[in-house]
């Protein structure tokens, strides 16, 4: 694969890890000239009785960054994306009924999209975050609309049901906040913490 010429050059020869198997937010990363090795975590993500979802979607996002601390890279990087409509915490469907019962509440009205990033750095036990929200319009969906993009099946990996990052962004009339942060990792914030460790 052809080298992309990187905007932060203070980053080259850093070690850094990405603690997520998303190949979305390995793009975004790549996408900035950031190559890290891909070091997926099995944090167990029940969210606790009465939990805040903004405290949630942090304690995921710092937990999973710190989660492995035998990785062999000066910087890890975490992050965690939720789904809120009307005050509900939307996960990514089980099936593609709940895709489907997701998609017909969501559409025609407008849903938050939390993602936090935190870097960790090993030899330190230093960890920092950022949390950015964003505001995202569904357009008015008529059940066909439903029923194609659910048997696409982008939606079943998904918190909320949608990929704005794939078919999904078909659907999306508005957002008010950051694309990057929405597709699961916030890139203006994500080089601001980087730049803090380095």
């Amino acid at each position: 694969m052809e080298s992309i010429p990187s905007i932060c050059e203070w980053l080259q020869g850093t070690p850094i890890c990405l603690a997520s198997a998303s190949p979305r937010r390995l793009s975004l990363l790549r996408q900035v000239g950031v190559e890290p090795l891909v070091c997926p975590t099995d944090l167990d993500e029940t969210r606790w009785p009465g939990e805040p979802v903004r405290d949630y979607v942090v304690r995921m996002a710092t937990g999973k960054a710190r989660l492995n601390p035998s990785v062999v890279a000066d910087l890890v990087i975490g992050a965690d994306t939720i789904v809120v409509l009307a005050g509900q915490m939307l996960g990514k469907p089980e099936h593609a009924t709940e895709a489907r019962q997701m998609l017909t509440r969501m559409q025609g009205r407008s849903h938050r999209v939390l993602t936090a990033v935190a870097v960790y750095q090993p030899a330190t036990d230093r960890c920092a975050h950022r949390l950015v929200e964003s505001r995202v319009w569904i357009k008015p969906l008529d059940w066909a609309e439903i029923i194609a993009y659910v048997a696409t099946g982008e939606p079943l990996d998904k918190a909320g049901a949608y990929g704005i990052q794939g078919v999904g962004a078909a659907l999306v009339a508005r957002i008010d906040g950051s694309c990057s942060g929405v597709a699961g990792l916030p890139l203006c914030e994500t080089l601001a913490l980087l730049r803090e460790f380095t």
